[in-house]
C-alpha cells in the first residue's frame, strides 16, 4: 500500500516532538522571582477538587462523542465520534509544546494610555511546560499547583475543536481536520483564551468581560468556527438522514452534564462558596432548557423527542456557562428558559438550514454563548457588574467585546479553512461520501 506524503509528514512531527521532549533540558529553579508562591500556599482541599473538575472535564470528550455520533447516519458513526475523540491526542500534545504558552504565558499586546493589554501570550514562556510545575501562581491560580491549573485548562481545550466537528460532519477528510484543529487551537482559540482568561489579557482587563467557564471563550469560538466551515465546506450530497442511534445521544448527554460540573464549578478553581453556586446554577440552567425544549417543540406541533430533551439539556448548560459563578439560581432558571427557545427558533430557522450545520452546532453552541454572554453582562451580581445593578458600562463593553469576538472567530476560522483546503482538499470525494467516511477514511464499520 502505497503511504501518502501528508502521513509521512504527520509521523515526522510526532517523532520530533517527542525526540525533542527526550532532551528538553531540566528545570531546575523558579523562574521570575514573585510569580510564583510558595508550595506552602498549596490548600488540599482545592487541590481535591480541581483534579476531580479535570478529570470530569475530560469525560465529556467522550461523551461529546456519543452525543454527536448518535445524532449522524449509520455510515458515519465512527467517523462522527473519532473526530472527537482524537482531540485528546492532538490538543493534549499541542498544549504542552506551546498552546499553554500562547494562552497563558506572558502578555504579548498593545499599550493604550500607558496601560499594557495582552493579545496573546509570550510562546516561550512555558514551551514544553517549562517553568510549569507545582509552585503556585501568585495571579493565575494561588492555591493549586500551576502543573494542575495548565492541566484543567488544557481539558478547555481539548473539546473546543472537538464542538466544531458537528457542523461538517459527514463530509471532510480526516487528515484535512487534524490540519484545521491545530491551525485553529493556535492562532483563534490560544488568543481568545488569552484575552479573555489571563489577568492582563485586552477583553478581561480593558473590556471586563466575564465568562466564567468558556462561553466565549470554547462555545462562541466554536459555534463561529462551525458556521464558517459548513459555508465553507457546503451541503452534504444527501442531508437527509435519520439518527443512528438515540440510546448514544442519551448517554452522551449523561455524560456531558456530569463533566460539565467540573467545566463550570471547576472554574472557580477553589472548593468554595462561587463552586458551589456554579454548581447550582449549572444544573438548574440545563434542567429548565430541556423542559422548556420539549414544551416549546410541543407548541408548535412536533413530537416531544429524547433527541430535543437532549438538546435543550445541553443548550442549557451552554447558555449558563460564562454566567454560572455570577449569578442566582433563579436568574439560571431564566437563562435556560430564554436560551432554549432562542435556540430552537435558530434550528428550526429556514434560513440557516440551507447552510447545512449537520447538528446544528451554531445554533445550539454558538448561539447559547451568545445569550450567555448578553444574560451575564445583564444580570451578573454585584454593585455595576450588570445592566439589572448599574453597570451600563459593563453592558456596552460586553457587547462591543460580542461584536469583535465574532468577526474574530468566524473570519479567523474561514480563513484557516480555506488554507487547509489549498493545502489538503477539506472534502472527501463524492463515492466516498456515498459509501460514508467510517468505510472510506476508516475501514471500519458500525
Amino acid at each position: 500500500m502505497k503511504i501518502e506524503k501528508r502521513w509521512i509528514i504527520s509521523f515526522v512531527v510526532i517523532s520530533l516532538i517527542s525526540i525533542t521532549a527526550l532532551f528538553w533540558p531540566e528545570q531546575t529553579s523558579l523562574p521570575k522571582p514573585g510569580t510564583f508562591l510558595g508550595e506552602d500556599n498549596i490548600v488540599g482541599s482545592d487541590v481535591a477538587w480541581i483534579l476531580a473538575s479535570s478529570g470530569l472535564v475530560l469525560l465529556m470528550t467522550p461523551g461529546l462523542s456519543f452525543f454527536y455520533g448518535g445524532m449522524v447516519g449509520k455510515k458515519n458513526v465512527i467517523s462522527t465520534m473519532l473526530q472527537s475523540f482524537i482531540a485528546l491526542g492532538v490538543i493534549s500534545i499541542l498544549w504542552v509544546v506551546i498552546g499553554f504558552s500562547l494562552s497563558f504565558g506572558d502578555s504579548i499586546g498593545i499599550t493604550i494610555n500607558g496601560e499594557h493589554y495582552g493579545l496573546i501570550g509570550n510562546p516561550t514562556s512555558y514551551l514544553f511546560f517549562n517553568n510549569v510545575g507545582v509552585f503556585p501562581h501568585s495571579q493565575m491560580a494561588s492555591t493549586i499547583p500551576f502543573i494542575l491549573f495548565a492541566m484543567f485548562q488544557m481539558k478547555f481545550a481539548v473539546i473546543t475543536p472537538a464542538l466544531i466537528t458537528g457542523s461538517f460532519a459527514e463530509r471532510v477528510r480526516f487528515i484535512s481536520y487534524l490540519l484545521f484543529m491545530v491551525l485553529f487551537s493556535l492562532i483563534i482559540y490560544t488568543p481568545l483564551c488569552h484575552m479573555v482568561w489571563h489577568p492582563e489579557g485586552l477583553l478581561n482587563k480593558y473590556f471586563g468581560v466575564k465568562d466564567f467557564a468558556g462561553g466565549t471563550v470554547v462555545h462562541m469560538s466554536a459555534g463561529f468556527a462551525a458556521l464558517a466551515g459548513a459555508m465553507m465546506i457546503g451541503k452534504r450530497k444527501n442531508p437527509h438522514h435519520e439518527p443512528s442511534n438515540i440510546p448514544f445521544v442519551i448517554l452522551g448527554t449523561g455524560m456531558l452534564w456530569f463533566g460539565w460540573f467540573g467545566f463550570n464549578a471547576g472554574s472557580a478553581l477553589s472548593a468554595n462558596a462561587t463552586a458551589a453556586m456554579a454548581f447550582g446554577t449549572t444544573t438548574v440552567a440545563s434542567a429548565t432548557a430541556m423542559l422548556t425544549w420539549i414544551f416549546f417543540d410541543r407548541m408548535n406541533g412536533r413530537k416531544v423527542s429524547a433527541l430535543g430533551a437532549c438538546i435543550g439539556a445541553v443548550v442549557g448548560l451552554v447558555a449558563i456557562t460564562p454566567a454560572a459563578g455570577f449569578v442566582t439560581i433563579p436568574h439560571a432558571i431564566f437563562i435556560g428558559f430564554i436560551s432554549a427557545i432562542v435556540s430552537n427558533l435558530m434550528c428550526n430557522w429556514k434560513r440557516l438550514k440551507k447552510v447545512d450545520d449537520t447538528l446544528d452546532v451554531f445554533a445550539c453552541h454558538g448561539v447559547g454563548g451568545i445569550m450567555g454572554m448578553i444574560l451575564t453582562a445583564m444580570l451578573a451580581q454585584g454593585e455595576n457588574a450588570s445592566l439589572l445593578h448599574g453597570g451600563f458600562e459593563v453592558f456596552a463593553h460586553h457587547m462591543m467585546a460580542l461584536v469583535l469576538v465574532s468577526a474574530f472567530t468566524f473570519l479567523g476560522s474561514l480563513i484557516l479553512y480555506k488554507f487547509t483546503d489549498l493545502i489538503i482538499p477539506l472534502r472527501v470525494a463524492e463515492d466516498s461520501e456515498n459509501i460514508g467516511l467510517d468505510l472510506s477514511q476508516h475501514d471500519e464499520s458500525f
